[in-house]
């Protein structure tokens, strides 16, 4: 198939806040996602990650919680309870949200480490609307992609390693939606960067 053939990708930078280390037994609180950029057979092209983004408080899904997870987050569960989005209602909103941003072309997610928070992300838009935007494989890791090109092994990866030209310069905060718009700075910077001259 021509590369010219093949649809663009919309990258979305995704982060959630969750009060336990998996899905199903323990809740995400919040989910956060910024557009990043979309790219094409010709190049990448990096957005405003402030333009197009979605956010949502979540009503936890069972009584247990880890809770230095939850103290990470700063949540106070009993008013998620009281005034979180039901998560069928979040997600769906969520999966609307996502296909109108990426209108021709393919959403991918991504997420710094990803594996956390698409475990949560995938299992939630599974569990709750019965179908993923990004199908169920339309993720990736921007730990990997530095590595990758900076040909260090995985492991040896941390933000704090990274050139600090790489960085956003926004806070880490630990609220989703934040930490998404960081994110997507983060991924476009990598995105660009040809690797260590």
């Amino acid at each position: 198939m021509s590369a010219r053939r093949v649809k663009p990708s919309l990258y979305i930078s995704v982060d959630i806040e969750a009060d336990g280390p998996i899905p199903g037994p323990y809740s995400m609180l919040s989910l956060g996602a910024a557009v990043a950029g979309r790219q094409d057979a010709e190049r990448f092209t990096a957005e405003d990650p402030e333009r197009h983004t979605f956010y949502r408080e979540l009503r936890p899904i069972s009584e247990d919680f880890v809770p230095e997870a939850l103290a990470v987050s700063g949540f106070d569960r009993e008013r998620l309870g009281r005034e979180g989005s039901e998560p069928a209602v979040a997600l769906a909103e969520f999966g609307r949200w996502v296909g109108e941003v990426s209108e021709g072309a393919q959403p991918v997610m991504c997420g710094y480490p990803a594996s956390y928070d698409w475990t949560f992300l995938y299992w939630y838009l599974i569990r709750f609307t019965g179908s993923s935007p990004f199908g169920h494989s339309g993720c990736l890791d921007m730990k990997t992609l530095y590595a990758t090109k900076a040909g260090l092994p995985l492991r040896a990866v941390a933000k704090g390693t990274m050139p600090r030209h790489l960085l956003s310069r926004r806070r880490h905060t630990h609220h989703a939606l934040d930490d998404a718009i960081e994110q997507a700075e983060l991924f476009a910077n990598l995105m660009a960067w040809p690797g260590p001259s």
